[in-house]
């Protein structure tokens, strides 16, 4: 690990205001404890607000704010990589929102890392992702944090249609195709319908409580029970 980059480690530990010896420092980034106290005078000297002494502990002080932020070579490349993926396949206040933080970040970044972040090579296009693809990604989104009740038009695998009442739970990504995880109340059970096959969409005006035997974790639950026994999922 770069010494500017376990300096920076060292700050992120210390805020809070909670007390960090210099060997909980030390077992966490993998160092000695000497060199955490060179560390921490360092940074002490530079302006840092942190408060303590050897043998007893450290803690930051309330309010301070960060100086540039610091990324290794792997962070970069999955930052921008993330942002750009997002960008390509994601809902459109998504895609905005991968933009900006491209902007924010390479804005804030020391000149190095600015130029890392430029160079990072990964990209993604995605003709399936038309503007009505897009918009009802962010709708269900929407729809999931307010945890609105629906009614979709849906067509399965077969073509067959069918009428449901759901709970948007989440929304997974499959490499080119979106699914929405959501407990249907037709069959009374989890569901998960492709975003391509969903016809009419419409609100209903009702929201839903959280239930523990409907919730997206119930659903994971079920996943890894039936992942270990190998009964597979009938969704």
């Amino acid at each position: 690990m770069r010494r500017a980059d376990r300096l920076f480690q060292i700050v992120q530990h210390l805020r809070g205001g909670r007390l960090v010896t210099a060997r909980q420092l030390a077992e966490r980034l993998e160092v000695s404890e000497r060199t955490i106290y060179r560390d921490i005078a360092d940074l002490q000297a530079s302006g840092v607000p942190v408060d303590g002494e050897a043998g007893v502990g450290y803690v930051m002080q309330g309010g301070y704010e960060m100086p540039p932020l610091m990324f290794s070579r792997d962070e970069i490349v999955a930052l921008v990589a993330g942002a750009r993926l997002i960008r390509a396949w994601g809902g459109a206040s998504m895609a905005r929102g991968a933009e900006e933080a491209l902007v924010k970040i390479a804005s804030v970044l020391p000149e190095p890392e600015r130029e890392r972040a430029a160079a990072v090579q990964v990209h993604s296009i995605a003709p399936e992702m038309t503007d009505a693809l897009r918009e009802r990604v962010d709708f269900l989104e929407a729809s999931v944090e307010a945890r609105k009740l629906l009614e979709i038009a849906y067509s399965d695998a077969e073509a067959q249609p069918s009428r449901r009442r759901i709970r948007p739970l989440g929304l997974w990504f499959w490499g080119k195709v979106w699914t929405l995880v959501a407990w249907c109340e037709l069959r009374e059970d989890f569901r998960m319908f492709r975003l391509d096959r969903i016809g009419a969409l419409t609100e209903t005006g009702e929201t839903f409580r959280a239930e523990r035997r409907k919730s997206l974790a119930e659903f994971y639950r079920r996943m890894e029970r039936e992942r270990s026994t190998g009964s597979g999922c009938d969704l």
